[in-house]
């Protein structure tokens, strides 16, 4: 292996790549409802979600994330502690409404990695909630909070694009599931598992098409806007087509993921033409 595969498998691993991800959703954000987007809300939000993101990969158990013994994930362990002092850093800019839904999406991850019912684990333990759990807390991070720091009312086209943005993270995960099948435990009940592979794919084509239309009900929609989620329009439902169980080893881990990425540059490429 070489050394840029190396710290290109690192960069993955160590949830950076999501963490750009949600750093493009933020910033994407600002450019579809036409708000100012705040730089420490943005950083901290980049920093806290490689932190969060390896805690949830790699210590739901507190004690197994302590007691570290692979080098690999010692490394892992302790980039996610440096970048929690950035994140902690920024955290103090933020203003106390900002906080008050930070600590609502807060209380929601926890329940997703934290053992709350005696009969399950966490709540992605639960059949069926996994996905909509995750895309929640992703609709609310890179949407709800982007608008509370510069508004106070929320307003049809925020929640509009918060709609959008649910059910894009849903379609996201679709990939990750199908991928996952022959290591997710039947107890969590996914879509692949309750329908197979074929089935689950055409439910995502159909929510591809939701996602899409569902721009046409925003009262404020921009050409740029549209010609932009038109182009990701297409890419999803290829995506759709694409994805299989077999799936070769950065096809979710990098593509997918990196579709949030290409969504914010068309935003800012088709600035030049509109």
């Amino acid at each position: 292996m070489t050394v840029l595969q190396r710290i290109f498998d690192f960069y993955l691993d160590a949830s950076i790549h999501v963490a750009f991800a949600v750093l493009a959703l933020v910033h994407a954000t600002g450019l579809t409802l036409n708000i100012p987007t705040d730089e420490h809300l943005s950083w901290f939000l980049f920093f806290g979600s490689v932190t969060c993101y390896n805690f949830i990969k790699y210590g739901v158990e507190a004690e197994k994330y302590v007691l570290v013994a692979n080098r690999y994930h010692k490394n892992i362990q302790l980039a996610s502690f440096i970048v929690l002092g950035f994140a902690v850093y920024h955290a103090f800019f933020l203003t106390m409404q900002v906080w008050v839904t930070l600590i609502l999406l807060f209380f929601l991850t926890a329940l997703y990695a934290l053992p709350v019912l005696p009969n399950a684990k966490n709540l992605r333990s639960l059949g069926g909630l996994k996905i909509f759990i995750v895309a929640l807390v992703w609709s609310g991070t890179t949407v709800m909070l982007p608008y509370i720091v510069t508004k106070n009312t929320l307003v049809w086209d925020v929640w509009i694009e918060a709609c959008q943005r649910f059910v894009l993270v849903l379609i996201l995960l679709i990939p990750f599931e199908i991928r996952d099948l022959r290591y997710d435990s039947p107890e969590l009940k996914t879509l692949p598992q309750r329908y197979g592979v074929a089935k689950t794919k055409i439910i995502g084509s159909f929510m591809v098409l939701l996602f899409f239309f569902l721009s046409f009900l925003k009262d404020d929609l921009s050409y740029r806007e549209l010609v932009a989620k038109g182009v990701l329009f297409l890419i999803l439902g290829g995506l759709m087509y694409v994805t299989k169980r077999n799936q070769s080893k950065y096809f979710s881990s990098f593509w997918v993921e990196g579709v949030p990425i290409l969504f914010l540059m068309l935003l800012v490429g088709l600035k030049f033409f509109f």
